[in-house]
Parts: C-alpha cells; structure tokens; sequence
C-alpha cells in the first residue's frame, strides 16, 4: 500500500488519480498496460485510476493500474496492446 493519494490529472478520457511509485518502494512485479511488459520490483512508477469512478480517492485495488512513467505520458498516442 502506498501512503497519499497522489494527484488528479485531467485527459481526454476523463480524470485520473495519479500516484508516483518511488523505486525502492515497489517489492512486488507488475504488468504494464501500456506496453504490456513487467514492471520489475524497484522499478519506479506510476499507479492510476479513475477518479470518475465510485470509489473515490482511494480506489478499489482491483481498479488501480500500474504503469511504466513514459507509458503512462504516452497512453492517449497509442492504442491498446491487447
């Protein structure tokens, strides 16, 4: 779990809360959605989720999202992996 709720940014798609991960904070592998690839452990970035949705601030675990920092900025120029 990660402290704060990091913060909102706006896009096309609708609003998002963004929380930058620090390297030495992450002790788990994720998944990309992005690029489809791991995110390894000790690997900083980004976790995001919508801030439309009924959870608010915190989220649902299940609808946060780890992202790769350059995947996250470069989302709305590319489409699905999958």
């Amino acid at each position: 779990m990660f402290s704060g709720i990091g913060r909102v940014e706006r896009h096309p798609d609708g609003d998002w809360y963004v929380h930058r991960i620090p390297g030495p904070a992450t002790a788990k592998e994720y998944r990309c959605p992005g690029c489809d690839q791991e995110i390894a452990p000790g690997t900083p970035h980004v976790v995001a989720w919508s801030a439309d949705g009924p959870i608010g601030a915190f989220g649902d675990v299940t609808d946060r999202r780890h992202w790769h920092t350059p995947c996250w900025r470069a989302r709305a120029r590319r489409g699905p992996t999958r």
